[in-house]
């Protein structure tokens, strides 16, 4: 499979499975993890540039640049927000419930609380519910000043394969 590469030059399809490692290590994703993320470098969140730094079920924390990922009147976009909290409730619930279960998003909600034109987003998401069939995280959006930027909330269903 050869590389794609879009405008931004990132690249948005693996070329082997040690590229597709190299791209999950890259984004903050450990070894132990790579089966959990199969289609790594072809999702949204890698194309937004979102990288994990923290990843488990009780808290999962990633960085986003500002740079691409603006609105018209250069401020991050509020979709943008939104696809980091999803990208870390989801996957903090996918860790809490295990390898043998879907997580898919039945809700997500977000407050802007302040416009950023530059830098680092960090997002961090805490679990508010954790059960057998629903996962709901809270996602608290900040700039490198440590200021809220957002605050989102998922909720997620979990099914058993």
């Amino acid at each position: 499979m050869s590389a794609v590469t879009d405008t931004d030059g990132r690249t948005a399809v693996p070329t082997s499975t040690e590229t597709a490692r190299e791209q999950l290590r890259a984004r903050g994703i450990p070894d132990e993890l790579h089966d959990r993320f199969p289609f790594a470098g072809t999702g949204l969140a890698d194309r937004m540039g979102i990288v994990f730094t923290e990843l488990t079920a009780d808290r999962c924390v990633a960085t986003m640049p500002v740079e691409g990922n603006t609105q018209p009147a250069g401020l991050l976009h509020g979709g943008a927000h939104v696809v980091l909290a999803e990208t870390l409730g989801s996957t903090a619930a996918s860790l809490w419930a295990g390898p043998d279960a879907i997580v898919v998003g039945t809700d997500v909600n977000a407050t802007h609380h302040r416009g950023i034109r530059e830098g680092v987003v960090t997002g961090t998401a805490t679990p508010l519910h954790r059960g057998r069939t629903l996962a709901t995280y809270e996602i608290v959006m900040t700039d490198e000043q440590g200021r809220r930027l957002s605050t989102a909330r998922i909720t997620n269903l979990i099914r058993r394969r």
